[in-house]
């Protein structure tokens, strides 16, 4: 069984270095104009992502006080805020532009993901503050 896992191990190994290569060359022969659109996109994105996860955690003495309520609803409303907040910035970043049909369903995607986090991490700090 150790054999297989080490096997495995290299193999997966291999493909990722692989695809890093493979990135690093495509970036390399990518024009400046195309370079730019992946850094502008890219980075907007990977700065709301760090803001999705902070703010549940920042937000933690918010949490805490809905978690002594005791109520479904107030925490309902907490995590859906939370999450508008979000999908609100994420639509400012991207200059309130989302645009095609692909576009929103990232954008519904991310919303989505950002949710989901939100409500499970806003349940484990309200069991640690309860």
């Amino acid at each position: 069984m150790e054999f297989l896992k080490s096997v495995g191990g290299k193999i997966v190994g291999g493909a990722v270095v692989l695809a890093v290569i493979a990135a690093g060359i495509s970036w390399w022969t990518a024009d400046p104009a195309t370079r730019h659109m992946l850094l502008g996109g890219a980075g907007r994105i990977v700065s709301w992502f760090g803001i999705v996860l902070l703010v549940p955690w920042v937000s933690f003495f918010v949490i805490g006080r809905v978690a002594r309520l005791e109520s479904n609803s107030a925490s309902a409303i907490l995590v859906g805020g939370i999450t508008l907040i979000e999908a609100v910035v994420l639509a400012w970043l991207f200059e309130w532009r989302i645009a095609g049909a692909t576009a929103w369903v990232f954008f519904v995607a991310a919303v989505l993901l950002a949710g989901v986090y939100n409500l499970f991490t806003c349940d484990w700090l309200a069991e640690k503050a309860g």
